[in-house]
């Protein structure tokens, strides 16, 4: 039989014959499981996949040169990465028919998913958020000197992501391990390259970012593993980015069902010539190196391994929808050991409170990594880690660029590396920017394949400063809607210490709101030492016979000051902890006082009080004695003159809303 000609220029460089074939194998076997998805895709026994059909070469040559405790970051057309971790096979195929032996429990399909066991970390749909993860594992991987690489894959299209940009330049400006690999399969989607970017290649981005960036053909397995490899050999010992453009073609469609009809004629005939697995196998023989029977023998000990693989993922049950089960996994497991408060007590500010609860929490926790704009030697724009920088040094007091998303990304990054991370928003408003990370990243890892998120997102919040629509904003109401968060909103200095350390022992991703105008006007005596409080617990503010007042925050002693005014009989329920909310709590006020009112700073209409409030009518209809009233700030935003935030907060509204019920 005559051996054909590769039309791609392999150099050995060092390689051995062991290696050579290892290569080869690896690079065959995600090629035949395609080949049988796209059968099984056809007969309705799997429901969606995203071919990376001539791209092999990249995950495989990527994930074969880098050592197996170190963490890969793939995207949907990467099969070559979880099958050259060696993950088993009936294990994938669980994955992609939602099987419980699988990785998500059936929560999520084809590889959205990671697994410690095997150092992935799997993608979400949104492209992007993968990368500032990529810089956590890195930022882990540097300060704690673990001399290892982290690879992670975006491709031409999610390179137009804000994410991309804000993660290169975190890892620019912080030297972190990480390879960033950009898979320039030339379309996104049906959207061809000149239509998605006007750069002619990305290694020009790494002048920008001051990275260093190489090109290579990502068709060509032996320069792949080659590149790869030294380049993770380098940044082990000397840390810093690089930017690894892969040149390559989608052969197939973004996934099946929308196929290639947008494609130019010919352009596939074009690329074919060029598959990375046909010519890899004519190299191989032509050096010598392979064999027609070596070939036959790769091609059955694989099959026999997918049909296998099939057979074990059939003969499983389909997974039974079981309620507890979903609603036990929302959270990682935390049975939390309060610490009671014992020792002296000294006056503290709300400010004050917050910044002893991350000194402590500093010196409990040295795996804990503290970063924001400006918030090491400057101190932060409040003040709160003024000093820190001296006491902790900068690898764990970190300035971040103005990159939200990435900075999220990183604390979570640092919690798949075991760290923990607290992540501040300079102002709440300014938690947009990083959004994404937060509602479908930190909020719903655990859910999906188990992974904790051991981060606090502290959100200085609310109005009352002057300060105008974009640093006066109340928006918990957009995390109390998402599964998997917690929010926390303390009202006093107690409780801000105490539930501020409880949120650095809870291994779940904690939103923890303070409120500016409490920070240096509320002062009461505080424990100097270490303690806890309970997250999800409410809070009896005062305890009355005539009306229930369920609040919150800067609404708590609004509630406090018009009620000594009027001289008025009211439970005051602050519930403190906004998701999970203490239910109980609140069901009991008003069953015994028979009537309610929600306050909330939060504009009315989408705010936690029209949950909280329809619960009451719900559960507490027989009880009551008068209408479920809730009082908000305007629904416009907040505005900037005085008299006009004044209008715009509740307070004044408060006080006629509660006359009017009490009176009822």
């Amino acid at each position: 039989m005559a051996v054909k000609k590769p039309k791609i220029e392999y150099k050995r460089e060092g390689i051995d014959e062991a290696t050579l074939l290892k290569l080869y194998e690896y690079l065959l076997r995600p090629r035949m499981i395609e080949e049988k998805m796209l059968i099984l895709l056809r007969q309705g026994k799997i429901s969606k996949w995203f071919s990376g059909m001539g791209q092999e070469a990249i995950s495989v040559g990527s994930t074969l040169a880098l050592d197996k405790d170190e963490y890969i970051l793939p995207m949907h057309r990467n099969l070559g990465v979880f099958t050259s971790r060696d993950i088993p096979l009936n294990r994938l195929f669980c994955q992609f028919q939602g099987k419980a032996s699988g990785f998500t429990k059936g929560r999520d399909r084809s590889f959205h998913f990671g697994t410690q066991e095997y150092k992935i970390v799997g993608m979400i749909s949104h492209l992007g958020p993968q990368l500032g993860i990529a810089d956590g594992i890195g930022l882990s991987n540097k300060i704690w000197k673990e001399e290892q690489a982290t690879l992670v894959f975006t491709g031409d299209g999610g390179a137009s992501e804000g994410d991309f940009h804000e993660s290169l330049n975190v890892a620019a400006v912080w030297d972190l391990p990480v390879i960033f690999g950009i898979e320039n399969n030339q379309w996104g989607l049906s959207t061809p390259s000149n239509e998605q970017f006007k750069c002619k290649q990305f290694v020009d981005k790494g002048i920008g970012y001051g990275i260093d960036a190489i090109q290579v053909d990502g068709n060509n397995i032996l320069e792949v593993y080659s590149t790869i490899k030294k380049i993770a050999e380098s940044i082990r010992k000397k840390p810093r980015p690089f930017i690894v453009e892969f040149m390559t073609f989608r052969m197939r469609g973004h996934e099946e069902a929308s196929g290639t009809k947008y494609y130019p004629e010919g352009l596939q005939d074009e690329w074919a010539v060029f598959d990375p697995v046909e010519n890899y196998e004519a190299y191989l023989l032509k050096e010598g190196v392979l064999t027609e029977d070596k070939i036959e023998k790769y091609r059955n000990q694989i099959k026999e391994e997918i049909d296998n693989g099939l057979d074990m993922a059939y003969a499983e049950e389909p997974i039974v929808a079981d309620l507890e089960t979903e609603l036990n996994d929302i959270y990682a497991p935390h049975t939390p050991q309060i610490v009671p408060e014992e020792g002296n007590k000294t006056e503290k500010r709300f400010i004050d409170a917050v910044q002893d609860a991350l000194d402590i929490a500093m010196v409990k926790y040295p795996e804990l990594v503290l970063m924001g704009q400006d918030i090491a030697e400057y101190g932060g724009v409040f003040k709160v880690t003024e000093g820190f920088v001296e006491k902790y040094g900068k690898d764990r007091v970190r300035n971040t660029p103005l990159c939200e998303s990435a900075i999220i990304g990183t604390a979570l990054g640092l919690s798949i590396k075991g760290k923990k991370a607290m992540s501040e928003m300079q102002f709440a408003d300014f938690v947009t920017c990083g959004f994404n990370q937060i509602v479908n990243n930190l909020a719903k890892i655990h859910y999906r394949w188990g992974q904790n998120a051991d981060v606090v997102v502290r959100m200085p919040t609310g109005a009352g400063a002057e300060a105008g629509p974009f640093h006066s904003q109340s928006n918990e109401a957009w995390f109390t809607h998402t599964p998997g968060l917690k929010v926390v909103f303390p009202s006093t200095p107690r409780e801000a210490k105490g539930l501020l350390l409880a949120a650095f022992e809870d291994p779940n991703p904690v939103m923890f709101f303070e409120h500016k105008m409490m920070y240096r006007s509320l002062k009461e005596d505080v424990t100097d030492d270490y303690y806890t409080l309970e997250i999800g617990k409410a809070d009896l503010k005062a305890v009355g016979n005539d009306v229930s007042i369920i609040t919150y925050g800067m609404g708590v002693h609004w509630a406090k000051e018009i009620v000594e005014k009027h001289n008025i009989s009211a439970d005051i329920v602050d519930l403190v902890t906004l998701l999970p909310f203490d239910k109980e709590a609140v069901i009991n006020s008003v069953k015994k006082t028979n009537k309610a009112i929600f306050l909330q700073e939060d504009c009315l209409t989408g705010g936690l009080g029209g949950d909280i409030c329809s619960i009451i009518a719900e559960e507490c209809f027989e009880y009551l004695d008068a209408p479920v009233k809730r009082v908000g700030s305007l629904d416009t935003p907040v505005p900037f003159a005085g008299a006009l935030e004044r209008q715009f907060l509740p307070k004044d509204r408060f006080e006629k809303a509660l006359l009017e019920l009490v009176g009822y």
